[in-house]
């Protein structure tokens, strides 16, 4: 997931930002929103999932943020869920309609679903990991003929903190994905499970042989579901997990992203447990 065919980086400068209009927005929990951003000049090239844009904020500052958007779009919208954690990410946060935003990318590697087709689905997010795993599940109900059993397995502090929370119930509907939904603490009105995703993960059966598997969250919760996957058999090749490190140029030149011999914004976020595994593994990283 690391070769020239899965990178897009825009044929123009790739350190020039264009401008881009915030054309809608929608809060999804009380510090994160997802932005619509439509071109006000021309487009970038499409973005594939996994991979992110440098969204930048006049006088503010620039950051990398996940495309979240549905990857059967093809209208130049960018597509974005930004969760407030800091300068950059708040001013995005507050960012009215109308405002004009700077964008460069799309940059990184991707989740490769075609690759995924054929073989069942075991989809895992933590918190706001929800918002990069997004474009693989509208990717895989689009065309659900392709691939076999396909389970979404979602976690977040609280039952107010899930992201997406119409589309989850949406899904929670349909006879042809099976999702759980888990929150760490009981919260008043939620009857649901209680305990961290790795409990209704350890719970699947699967077949080792023609399973692929994607990650997104924090990278404790990533590592603890990869060990229960690996222990099912399922190879550290077949578990796909983002990265997320500083990343300031986005192409692999400043050094801010470095991970021991990774460049997340080059060789990642996108990478298979077997590159991550020894990287995790090494405290001083």
């Amino acid at each position: 997931m690391t070769s020239a065919d899965t990178v897009t980086v825009p044929a123009a400068e790739p350190m020039l930002p264009v401008p881009y209009r915030v054309s809608g927005r929608t809060a999804e929990t009380h510090d994160s929103v997802t932005l619509r951003l439509e071109p006000a000049g021309e487009p970038l090239p499409p973005s594939q999932p996994g991979q992110f844009i440098m969204l930048a904020v006049p006088a503010i500052g620039e950051v990398a943020i996940s495309v979240s958007g549905d990857p059967a779009s093809r209208d130049g919208a960018l597509v974005h869920t930004i969760r407030a954690v800091g300068k950059v990410s708040g001013a995005l946060h507050d960012a009215p309609v109308g405002t004009v935003l700077g964008a460069r990318g799309p940059f990184g590697t991707t989740w490769d679903l075609p690759s995924a087709a054929g073989r069942d689905i075991v989809i895992v997010a933590g918190g706001v990991g929800l918002a990069p795993l997004r474009p693989v599940i509208l990717g895989v109900l689009a065309e659900r003929g392709r691939y076999r059993a396909v389970w979404l397995m979602s976690g977040a502090r609280t039952p107010a903190e899930f992201l997406f929370r119409s589309e989850l119930d949406a899904w929670s509907g349909r006879s042809d994905i099976g999702v759980e939904l888990t929150v760490d603490r009981p919260a008043a009105g939620w009857d649901g499970p209680v305990g961290f995703v790795t409990e209704p993960l350890a719970r699947l059966s699967l077949d080792p042989e023609r399973t692929t598997a994607f990650l997104c969250g924090p990278e404790p919760m990533m590592r603890f579901s990869a060990h229960v996957l690996l222990r099912k058999g399922i190879p550290a090749g077949d578990i796909r997990l983002s990265l997320e490190r500083n990343m300031q140029c986005g192409i692999g030149l400043c050094g801010h992203c470095q991970l021991g011999p990774v460049l997340v914004c080059r060789d990642g976020p996108v990478v298979d447990y077997g590159s991550a595994r020894r990287l995790f593994a090494t405290v001083e990283l």
